[in-house]
């Protein structure tokens, strides 16, 4: 067919699916039209190359309401006439180019997919992955997107309540920003994303449309970084004061039950909104481009349509319901235009005025095609699986290592990224960031809460694609539980590099089945997602990274769990061990054997029989309120999960136990399913017992009190000091 290549580089599609498209509609598209296929053909729209993988993930279960793919977010039923929204989505790609914006629109994306379910947004957190600090640019990506999390946040009044930033050089030159939102929905009040009945009308509401983002979701979301194109203007610009002003116009319309449907307009601008709730409510639209505010002159009907200017949201209503909608809107200082309106034919018709610039089968239009491309074991993973750890150091050494690993930009405190987040906005923050393993919020008239995590690790994923995607799972899910809180669901962001690359496809592959398996095991569904592939630049695609956003439910808010030690004379448990065996395979993907010796080896292995065991074990301590801090052992192992509980709670620690093997791995190793917890000496004997009925192995490791770090002659230091190089290390970093 006659179309230049140029053209459909600008729109990511490929020629066999242009033939494809004029296959379909037997005809040549229009610009308009090809435009629209470009977008909801994206990657990031369509879910070419993954959407036949997440069949794989379990999406019922006990409390799901909406499961994942069927609308904008997944909603749970927690009991109390309340449900609760949420959903996790990138932006890497902006954030890569123009990194404020591009984290503030991430931001401002995730809370509309919320309000668009007629939820209130409560809570945000994120996932961020940056190269290492000490390179300028990876410096200022991290600074900027800190700063337009923050401002958007901030600005909305919807705290930022917890999340996780890891370093490596695989993220140099392509940040992850991954937003995670929560929403609570009363009863009564969901919002589908449809379009009604044939002659709804559609509103558009917020701003006026520009062209910021332009081949967003077709260019920049779904193409690497591979040549020096200037993607700039496909970033969007955001106004998180607006954002807020519609955030509330929305849901007290939401409330009078007025709405047919609600949708935002995110990736792909109108296109993909108007078609989405068309597909969805099975009719047909019409749409007029000339009935659309905007804020630049000249623009065309190409530019309308893939404009992805943010704060706008499509309201669809009754004909007879209008003038009282439109009355709301105008309380709020909000401007709105009928733009369109549903049809019974199926076709998307838009309109420039008198002039039909395109029409298409809507079912053409979201029928992208779905790739299963070749996929081959990585030739890397060979070596790095099978190599030897370096000899462990001379046990002398343990306390200079303790105190570099506590000072790793991976490990150390991240007050001075949350210090800049509203954390305490709405009053509804029980835990605050930096103190337990998830965030706890309570829920207004009801004695529940809720406890929400992140989580993922691109080393694990890296060295054994199946075990990364499962201990993803696991470990969101067991911060959580040791905030005392059950594990109901998840919702994901997978994060890769090219899927047309046969070994990244296996990565993407083996990661979603690992996270399936772990799903399956512990009874938990995934209700949302977003899938952001291309992460690569001109050196080399990111680790393969797939980050899980896990909520639970705490029946009584009061018996939640945070990680600082709280009393002296209390008696330290290892949950998950009966006895200390410093094993070498303990060190694989390791932050030790990466920070120390710069090595990512080994091969990561997690039992999840035995770490649902222990998920239902902590959820049984809290609730019976036989322990007063759980911490997960993650990144740094054993001697960094009891330093930081020490940290947190300005005591020290006198542990007593043995290690046998490799005393470095018995510290340092990141064995999976393992949980430090403190009790009152007086609930020993019941600890053990309620212990031995979950089947989970414990070990009494040692006693808290005092000022300094002890662990018989191998480790001794203030914990004065510790504190320190914790509290400097993440700063440190950037010289």
């Amino acid at each position: 067919m006659n179309i230049s290549k140029e053209i459909l580089q600008e729109i990511a599609l490929t020629r066999d699916e242009y033939d494809l498209i004029v296959s379909k509609l037997k005809r040549q598209p229009s610009k308009v039209e090809l435009g629209m296929f470009g977008a909801l053909w994206s990657e990031h729209c369509g879910y070419k190359h993954s959407k036949l993988l997440l069949e794989l993930f379990p999406t019922k279960g006990e409390y799901v309401q909406v499961g994942a793919g069927s609308e904008n977010a997944g909603v749970i039923d927690i009991g109390d006439d309340m449900s609760v929204v949420f959903k996790m989505e990138s932006h890497n790609h902006p954030s890569a180019v123009e990194p404020f914006q591009g984290a503030a629109t991430g931001v401002g994306g995730i809370i509309r997919d919320i309000l668009a379910m007629g939820a209130r947004p409560i809570a945000l957190l994120n996932s961020l992955r940056f190269g290492p600090l000490n390179e300028p640019r990876n410096r200022f990506l991290y600074e900027r997107v800190i700063s337009g999390i923050s401002a958007y946040g901030n600005c909305t009044g919807i705290p930022d309540v917890g999340g996780e930033v890891n370093f490596d050089e695989s993220y140099s030159g392509n940040p992850l920003v991954n937003a995670m939102c929560i929403g609570l929905l009363e009863k009564g009040n969901l919002v589908r994303a449809t379009t009604g009945e044939p002659g709804s009308l559609f509103v558009l509401v917020g701003a006026p449309t520009g062209r910021d983002g332009i081949h967003g979701a077709s260019g920049l979301a779904s193409r690497t970084f591979s040549d020096d194109r200037e993607m700039r203007p496909t970033v969007q610009v955001g106004d998180p004061f607006l954002e807020k002003v519609l955030i509330e116009a929305c849901l007290e319309v939401a409330r009078t039950g007025l709405l047919e449907g609600m949708q935002d307009l995110g990736a792909a601008g109108l296109t993909s909104s108007v078609v989405e709730i068309a597909e969805r409510g099975k009719t047909g639209f019409n749409l007029d481009v000339s009935r659309v505010p905007r804020r630049e002159e000249g623009m065309n009907a190409y530019e309308v349509m893939l404009s992805e200017s943010q704060e706008r949201m499509l309201l669809v209503i009754r004909p007879e319901n209008l003038n009282q909608v439109t009355e709301i809107l105008s309380r709020w200082d909000l401007g709105s235009s009928v733009i369109g309106e549903s049809t019974i034919d199926g076709i998307a018709r838009i309109l420039d005025g008198e002039e039909e610039v395109a029409a298409a089968p809507v079912s053409t239009l979201t029928e992208a095609p779905r790739y299963r491309p070749p996929s081959s074991r990585p030739s890397y993973l060979e070596q790095i699986q099978r190599e030897a750890v370096p000899e462990q150091p001379d046990i002398t050494q343990a306390n200079q290592l303790l105190l570099k690993m506590i000072g790793s930009p991976n490990i150390a405190s991240r007050h001075s990224i949350y210090r800049q987040y509203d954390h305490e906005v709405q009053t509804n923050t029980v835990i605050k960031p930096g103190l337990a393993d998830a965030a706890v919020l309570r829920l207004r008239n009801s004695d529940k809460g809720l406890a929400i995590a992140t989580d993922g690790n691109g080393r694990y994923t890296y060295l054994d694609p199946y075990a990364g995607g499962a201990i993803a799972v696991a470990e969101a899910c067991r911060n959580v539980a040791c905030s005392g809180a059950k594990p109901v669901a998840i919702t994901d962001c997978l994060n890769f590099g090219s899927p047309e690359n046969p070994e990244i496809y296996y990565q993407l592959e083996n990661a979603i089945k690992g996270a399936a398996e772990a799903c399956r095991i512990f009874g938990i569904p995934v209700v949302s997602g977003n899938v952001s592939l291309y992460n690569e630049t001109k050196k080399d695609a990111i680790h393969p990274t797939p980050i899980i956003g896990a909520v639970g439910i705490l029946d009584k808010v009061e018996d939640c769990l945070s990680s600082d030690f709280k009393n002296p004379g209390d008696d330290i448990f290892l949950l998950g061990s009966e006895k200390l065996f410093g094993a070498s395979a303990a060190l694989s993907g390791s932050e030790y054997l990466a920070y120390i010796y710069q090595m990512t080896i080994g091969r990561p292995e997690v039992d999840l029989e035995a770490e649902l065991k222990l998920q239902k074990l902590l959820a049984e301590l809290a609730k019976e309120h036989l322990v007063n801090s759980a911490h997960d052992c993650s990144e740094g192992g054993l001697a960094i999960a009891i330093a930081e509980m020490s940290i947190l709670g300005k005591l020290g620690v006198d542990l007593n136990f043995e290690v046998s093997g490799r005393w470095d791995a018995a510290l340092f190793g990141e064995n999976q399913s393992q949980v430090v917890v403190s009790a009152a000496p007086e609930k020993g004997d019941e600890i053990l017992a309620t212990a031995a009925k979950f089947e989970v192995p414990i070990l009494r490791i040692g006693i808290v009190g005092g000022n300094r770090f002890l662990l018989k002659d191998i480790i001794d230091l203030p914990t004065g000091e510790l504190t320190r190089q914790y509290m400097d290390g993440l700063q440190l970093s950037h010289l």
